[in-house]
C-alpha cells in the first residue's frame, strides 16, 4: 500500500508539473515570487590594443582567421536555417572580396517570419522581466568575452573599421544597450502610481506592442543592430530582424550570441533581404506594430509615408522610431583652444571614414584663426594613415561599397569644379583594391554650397570661415542651411561665450558638445539622438527608449465596496 500511495503521489506531482509546464507554454505568467536587484551596471571598460599587446595579437589572428574564409549566413526563422537558392554577397570592402554569402528571404520567407514572430509571442511576453533581463546580461557577458574578438573581426573585414572603431562599436557598445536596458526596464516597471484615495490601489503594468516589431539596421554600427532587436524584446515584443546587406555576417554573429544566452526561438527572426521588398510586405500586415529604424532621411520618410497609407489596415497604431541623417558642425568661437578644436575636427570627421550619422561635416571657423586652423587641419588630414584595416597602423580604412564611394567622389568632383569652392586637402580616390577615398577638406566662400546642406557620409568636411563681427548671423546659418538636427559641438574658452552660444544653438542639435568633438556618444552617459530630419529622438541609450515599445495598462482596484450609487451632491 505505502508503495502504491508513493507511485500515485509521484504521478500527480509529475502531471501537476505537465499541466504548469502546459500553462506556461500556453502563455500563463509564471509567478515572480522576490523583487529582484539587478547587480551594478557600468559601462564595459575599452581596451587600447597597443601595439605588440597580447589582446592586439589575439585580436588581429581573429581578423585573420575570419578573412581567411569565406561564409555563409542563412536566414533563421523559427530557430531553422533556411536556404532560399536566391544567394547575395557581403564584399570586404578593403579589398573588393567575398567575405560572406547570405540566403536574400523572399516573400514566403517573410511571410513565415512574420507569422513565426506572432507565434512566439504569447510564450515570451509572459516570461517574467527579470528571467528576459538575465538573458540580456549574459549576452552582453558572451560579447564583452567568448565572442568580443570574433565580433570585432566581422565588423572590421565587413563594414571597413579599425580596431578603436570596432572596439568602441561591436564590443563595448553592444554590451553597453544590453546592460543598460536592463537597467532602464527595471527602473520603467517601478513607476508606479500614487495611492492617494482610501480603500484604492492603483497600479501600472507595462505590457508590450500587440503584434510584431520590424528592425531595420545600418552597417555602420554592429552595435546599433543589436539595440534595434534586443531593445523591443527586452520588453515583451517579438521582431523581424532585417540586417543591412553590408552588415550581413557581424549582425549574424551577433544573432546567435542572443540566441546562445536564450533568446527562445521565433522571438527574433533573423531575415537578410531585399529592403523595398521586404518593407512593403511587412508594412501591409494588420499586426504590425512598431518601426525601430536607423539609416538615411530619405528612406525613413518613404517609410513613414508607406505606413500611413496603410494605416487603416492595423490593429493599433504603430510606433515608429527612427535615428537617420545629420549634417552636423562644428563652430570654432575666437576664443577656443585651437589646436583641441583642429584636434577634435579632425577624429569628428575623418573616423571611421566619415560614416557616422554623428560624423562632423561643417566647419565654422572664425577669420582671425583660420591662418592657424586651415595649416593644422591640412598637415593633419595628409598625414593620414589609410588601408585595409589588417594593418593596426592606419586611422581610415575604405567606405562601404561601391554606391557609397561614387556618391561621396561626386561631392568631391563637384566641388572641384565649383567656383566657390577650393580642396585644399584630399581630393583624392581610387577603388583599384578597394573604396579608398583621402580625407577632404573643401573651402567654401558660400555657406549655402552643396556640400555644407547635403548630407554625404564619408571622409568630406567643408569649412566655411566667418568674419568675428559675424558671429549671431553665423549662428543663424547653423541651424538655417540644412534640416538636420543630430549632433553639433562649439570650442570656446569663454564661459559666457559658450553660455550665449550654447543657447542660441538650442534646436540644432539633440546632441550638443562643448570642447568635444561631436561623435562618440556613451551608452548611459549621452543617450543619442536628434530632432528635425534627424529622426524621432527617442535617445537610445536610455529609458525613453524602451517606453516606446510598451503600451501601459492602469489599473485601479477598489478595496471598499460602495452603499448606494448618489454622490452628498445629489442629497
Amino acid at each position: 500500500m505505502l508503495r502504491l500511495n508513493h507511485i500515485n503521489n509521484h504521478a500527480r506531482a509529475v502531471s501537476r508539473k505537465l499541466h504548469s509546464s502546459a500553462r506556461a507554454s500556453a502563455g500563463v505568467r509564471v509567478p515572480q515570487l522576490a523583487t529582484f536587484k539587478l547587480p551594478e551596471i557600468k559601462n564595459e571598460p575599452t581596451r587600447d590594443y597597443v601595439p605588440g599587446s597580447a589582446e592586439q595579437e589575439q585580436l588581429m589572428a581573429t581578423v585573420a582567421e575570419v578573412g581567411s574564409k569565406q561564409h555563409h549566413v542563412p536566414l533563421v526563422i523559427n530557430g531553422k536555417e533556411v536556404r532560399t537558392g536566391n544567394v547575395l554577397e557581403q564584399l570586404n570592402p578593403g579589398k573588393k572580396s567575398v567575405l560572406c554569402t547570405y540566403e536574400n528571404a523572399g516573400a514566403k520567407e517573410v511571410e513565415d517570419a512574420i507569422e513565426g514572430a506572432l507565434a512566439a509571442k504569447s510564450k515570451w511576453e509572459s516570461l517574467p522581466i527579470s528571467d528576459r533581463q538575465a538573458i540580456f546580461l549574459r549576452a552582453a557577458d558572451l560579447i564583452a568575452t567568448k565572442y568580443r574578438y570574433q565580433l570585432m573581426a566581422a565588423s572590421m573585414l565587413g563594414q571597413g573599421k579599425n580596431i578603436w572603431q570596432a572596439e568602441i562599436d561591436a564590443a563595448t557598445e553592444s554590451a553597453d544597450f544590453l546592460r543598460f536596458n536592463v537597467k532602464y526596464s527595471s527602473d520603467i516597471y517601478a513607476q508606479q502610481p500614487p495611492c492617494n484615495a482610501p480603500g484604492v490601489w492603483n497600479r501600472s503594468e507595462y505590457r508590450p506592442l500587440e503584434g510584431f516589431v520590424y528592425a531595420v539596421s545600418p552597417f555602420n554600427f554592429t552595435a546599433i543592430g543589436v539595440n534595434l532587436a534586443a531593445a523591443p524584446v527586452l520588453m515583451g515584443n517579438t521582431v523581424v530582424w532585417k540586417p543591412s546587406n553590408s552588415a550581413v555576417l557581424s549582425n549574424y554573429i551577433a544573432f546567435k550570441v542572443l540566441r546562445e544566452a536564450g533568446v527562445p526561438d521565433g522571438v527574433i527572426q533573423f531575415v537578410p533581404g531585399d529592403a523595398v521588398s521586404m518593407t512593403k510586405q511587412v508594412f501591409e500586415h494588420p499586426e504590425f506594430s512598431s518601426l525601430h529604424f536607423t539609416g538615411s532621411t530619405f528612406v525613413f520618410k518613404s517609410m513613414w509615408k508607406q505606413i500611413a497609407n496603410n494605416i487603416d489596415k492595423y490593429k493599433s497604431y504603430p510606433r515608429i522610431v527612427g535615428e537617420t541623417g545629420g549634417k552636423n558642425y562644428h563652430l570654432v568661437h575666437p576664443s577656443a583652444d585651437i589646436e583641441n578644436a583642429v584636434n577634435n575636427t579632425i577624429r569628428g570627421a575623418f573616423e571611421f571614414q566619415g560614416q557616422k550619422c554623428s560624423a562632423c561635416s561643417r566647419l565654422y571657423a572664425p577669420k582671425s584663426k583660420w591662418a592657424e586652423m586651415r595649416e593644422k587641419l591640412v598637415a593633419l588630414a595628409e598625414s593620414i594613415k589609410q588601408g585595409p584595416v589588417t594593418d593596426a597602423h592606419n586611422f581610415m580604412g575604405p567606405v562601404i561599397n561601391q554606391a557609397a564611394y561614387d556618391k561621396i567622389t561626386n561631392y568631391i568632383e563637384y566641388a572641384r569644379n565649383a567656383g566657390d569652392c577650393e580642396i585644399i586637402a584630399g581630393g583624392k580616390y581610387s577603388d583599384a583594391e578597394g573604396y579608398y577615398i583621402r580625407p577632404t577638406i573643401i573651402l567654401t566662400t558660400d555657406p549655402f554650397t552643396k556640400t555644407m546642406r547635403e548630407e554625404i557620409f564619408g571622409p568630406v568636411l567643408t569649412v566655411y570661415v566667418y568674419e568675428d563681427a559675424e558671429l549671431d548671423s553665423t549662428i543663424d546659418l547653423i541651424g538655417e542651411t540644412t534640416p538636420y538636427g543630430l549632433t553639433g559641438a562649439i570650442f570656446a574658452e569663454d564661459r559666457q561665450a559658450s553660455v550665449e552660444l550654447s543657447t542660441k544653438l538650442l534646436h540644432t542639435a539633440g546632441n550638443f558638445y562643448i570642447n568635444d568633438k561631436c561623435t562618440g556618444a556613451v551608452v548611459g552617459q549621452q543617450p543619442f539622438g536628434g530632432a528635425r530630419g534627424s529622426g524621432t529622438n527617442d535617445k537610445p541609450g536610455s529609458a525613453a527608449l524602451l517606453q516606446r515599445f510598451v503600451s501601459p495598462r492602469s489599473i485601479k482596484e477598489n478595496m471598499v465596496p460602495i452603499s448606494g450609487y448618489t454622490y452628498p451632491s445629489n442629497q
